[in-house]
């Protein structure tokens, strides 16, 4: 480890965390493209992609989101001990289970709270996921019937509602340059 907490190989794992509709994925694709052309090898676990595949058959319940956060956190453990830059993009919404994937990855985690009020996910919903979750259709939806922990002391927050998206991967990459030295 360098004095700063950054692995000599350069390996960590940005955990995107927030509201359905806050931005992660967004932020998360834009954060990946300018380390790609930094010369870094970097995989991105996005929550719909992981579930689709590494997690098929689970549900929503606070034990089959566990048990999804505990997959992502351990494959993005693999890849960051291994030199590989891990993007996650999942809602995650307890605290809990950030904490274990924190304390697994060490000084490779950097928490990222992407805030975004329920109102204004809801607005941007192109899916109408909320208008569903409002009328009693979606059981157990993160933010209207199910709770969603907001990271008490995340590295980065990012606050969609007043930054663009730009300003809001600037701020990822603007951290990484100061703290994590990844910049090539």
């Amino acid at each position: 480890m360098s004095a700063n907490g950054a692995s000599h190989n350069g390996g960590l794992t940005l955990w995107f965390t927030g509201l359905s509709g806050a931005g992660k994925s967004t932020i998360a694709e834009i954060v990946e493209a300018e380390l790609r052309a930094r010369g870094l090898r970097v995989e991105v676990l996005d929550g719909d992609v992981v579930r689709t595949n590494l997690s098929k058959g689970l549900g929503f319940s606070k034990e089959d989101r566990d048990t999804n956060i505990r997959r992502i956190a351990f494959v993005a453990d693999l890849l960051s001990r291994n030199g590989v830059v891990a993007i996650t993009a999942a809602i995650s919404p307890y605290r809990e289970i950030r904490g274990e994937a924190r304390e697994m990855m060490g000084a490779r985690f950097v928490e990222i709270h992407v805030k975004a009020s329920v109102e204004e996910c809801a607005r941007r919903d192109v899916k109408g996921l909320y208008e569903k979750a409002f009328r009693g259709e979606i059981k157990e939806f993160t933010g209207v019937s199910d709770p969603y922990e907001p990271p008490l002391d995340p590295e980065i927050t990012i606050d969609t509602e007043v930054e663009t998206i730009e300003e809001s991967a600037a701020k990822v990459l603007a951290y990484l340059d100061s703290r994590v030295r990844v910049a090539a």
